[in-house]
């Protein structure tokens, strides 16, 4: 996977409830940083990204296991653009440590759907303008 040079970056709080019985962030607390931070992106390109109309799903989630996120930690989430389609986009992903350890990689691949039909929908030109400033430099 190849970042561009100014990925968006976000920290993620990490909860007590996060953690699993080995003092580790549980692998299913992965998705939902991950997803917070894309929320966090898509509030912030100042379009509209959701709407009465349509809307995005996750189509597929890669994870790929690093290294386990021990309590405390100071962890943030990167996002990238990997590729744009006509009604999806693929978002690379990295959940890093402060002192730079991986702990995750992979992609999720986010596709807009008419919320009526359920069927792919072209996406919002905001969104594609956003994640041009986040493809591979």
């Amino acid at each position: 996977m190849t970042a561009p040079h100014a990925p968006f970056r976000t920290p993620v709080a990490l909860r007590w409830s996060d953690l699993d019985a080995f003092n580790h962030v549980n692998n299913a607390r992965y998705l939902t940083f991950l997803e917070q931070a894309r929320i966090e992106w898509l509030e912030g390109i100042g379009d509209a990204w959701v709407t009465d109309e349509a809307g995005p799903v996750v189509a597929s989630a890669t994870l790929n296991f690093k290294a386990p996120i021990t309590y405390p930690a100071d962890v943030f989430v990167e996002l990238f653009a990997e590729k744009l389609g006509t009604s999806s986009v693929v978002i690379g992903h990295r959940i890093l440590a402060a002192d730079g350890t991986l702990h995750c990689d992979g992609q999720v691949v986010v596709v807009w759907i008419d919320r009526r039909s359920g069927r792919a929908t072209p996406l919002p030109d905001g969104v594609r303008r956003a994640a041009e400033t986040l493809l591979p430099a």
